[in-house]
């Protein structure tokens, strides 16, 4: 059976034409396909191509370097920053679904290595890590659909990133496709390997700009023996860099994660989600989630008992809970876990995914707010991984008022966060990624021998300018 998707242009037409694959592997856009997640950047797509196969891949994008045909990879359509959406304006591309290849190509227990295709959703290799009593530590909130193309394409990061590393430090290899078709054998299994120019890096991080991650090698880990969770309240943020930092000359490296969470935070889950419980009935005006995974002996809630007495001694902590059991453990975490659900529901003005050096995150949480009071009344929901010094300063309207009201101010908020953020040395995207909604501020802060080098590299190997064209970088 042949579908009739009736090209909407002379290049979909002659892509078609030259296209060596059987038109039953396309279909018609569905608006799931276009749509992504905030709402905020409504896509357009002519087909929906799902390849099953590196080598269905390599023919798709063969034809598509020959007619100028543009290519939006798709890998699961979490991303925030409207990388999977082509906005109206120039010729609908196609987009290239890897939702057909998700299988585990092979499990290394001894090497502690699992090889798997992009499309594998990011919870079911967990679960395939686990089948081997091994550990893939790479956890966000979107891994129930989220793709692991996609992880490394935006080179995504999460709440264990303190111990782990991003998707990056995970990834020991790729298959990949690049623009003109040629496939990238490179998916090893070494941790050394000092051939040239690091290609699998390059890839990492693109957003789908320079080629097609098809299929990656990504290392694993034991699974700690003994995890424990607790919530601490902390005076303000410098005492939680100091209660981290004490943590640390506990255990080591086994601090899993550590995340900070404002009032705010808390007040916004009172009141969208009421049923979840909360250890306090009054909200601390900051807090702390803490992980620990131990690998050897002792037990990880009797560690952070200790750390509290400690840490209560140096008047960095006021309060705490530590979770007794796993459904103790999973209800402190769901208190973080919900945060951005609570934030969807409250609606925000504007969200910003932002970095910086550990030591100027209190001036920085000190500084934003006045700076945003010359533009008005906000309600400021700060939170993240405090251990990696990535936070989202997300921006809300008065209770009772609709984002809508402020969408014309937005780019104005927008700009003074990231001016304070570039200030005190930081990145205006810590694990979004760039995409289209931050092409402009990647111009507006970036190094320009940086943004010169990236330019010649996009033009080196995608000359046609056919892959994801205005993600990243704008011309």
């Amino acid at each position: 059976m042949t579908i009739d998707l009736a090209p909407c242009d002379p290049i979909s037409h002659a892509f078609l034409t030259q296209l060596e694959l059987p038109q039953t592997r396309l279909r018609p856009p569905e608006q799931r396909d276009l749509e992504e997640p905030r709402g905020r950047y409504p896509g357009q797509a002519w087909a929906v191509a799902m390849p099953q196969n590196a080598q269905e891949v390599s023919a798709i994008l063969r034809a598509a370097s020959a007619t100028g045909q543009a290519i939006v990879p798709y890998g699961g359509g979490t991303g925030l920053v409207g990388g999977q959406s082509m906005p109206a304006g120039q010729a609908p591309p196609l987009l290239l679904s890897l939702e057909k290849m998700r299988a585990i190509r092979a499990v290394h227990g001894d090497e502690a290595v699992i090889v798997a295709e992009a499309g594998m959703v990011l919870a079911d290799l967990q679960a395939a890590a686990a089948g081997e009593d091994l550990l893939f530590p790479l956890s966000l909130a979107s891994e129930g659909s989220c793709q692991l193309g996609g992880v490394l394409s935006t080179n995504a990061g999460g709440v264990h990133v303190l111990r782990y590393g991003t998707a990056r430090e995970l990834c020991l290899g790729l298959e990949a496709v690049l623009p003109d078709g040629q496939v990238w054998h490179g998916l090893k299994r070494l941790r050394k390997d000092n051939t040239g120019y690091d290609l699998r890096n390059l890839l990492i991080g693109a957003e789908g700009t320079l080629g097609v991650i098809t299929a990656a090698s990504m290392r694993l880990y034991p699974r700690p023996r003994s995890v424990g969770v607790a919530l601490f309240t902390v005076p303000d943020p410098q005492a939680a860099l100091r209660l981290l930092r004490l943590a640390r000359d506990h255990v080591g490296e086994a601090v899993n994660a550590f995340e900070l969470i404002h009032r705010q935070s808390f007040e916004f889950l009172s009141e969208t989600l009421p049923d979840l419980r909360q250890p306090w009935a009054a909200p601390p005006e900051w807090a702390v989630l803490v992980e620990l995974g131990l690998s050897g002996a002792g037990q990880a809630d009797e560690v952070l008992a200790t750390l509290f007495e400690a840490a209560l001694a140096d008047d960095l902590v006021r309060d705490g809970v530590i979770a007794q059991s796993q459904q103790q453990q999973a209800a402190l975490w769901a208190l973080r876990e919900s945060i951005p659900e609570a934030n969807r529901k409250i609606g925000s003005i504007a969200s910003h995914d932002i970095s910086l050096p550990l030591g100027e995150i209190a001036a920085f949480v000190a500084r934003a707010p006045k700076a945003l009071a010359r533009l008005g009344t906000f309600r400021i929901n700060c939170f993240g991984h405090l251990g990696d010094g990535n936070l989202h300063y997300n921006i809300f309207p008065p209770q009772g008022q609709s984002r809508g009201a402020y969408d014309v101010q937005r780019a104005e908020i927008t700009r003074v966060v990231h001016d304070l953020v570039h200030e005190h040395g930081g990145s205006i995207s810590a694990e979004h990624g760039i995409g289209r909604a931050k092409a402009a501020d990647l111009e507006r802060y970036g190094d320009p021998a940086k943004l010169a080098a990236m330019g010649a590299i996009k033009a080196a190997l995608d000359p046609a300018g056919i892959m994801n064209p205005g993600a990243v970088l704008r011309s």
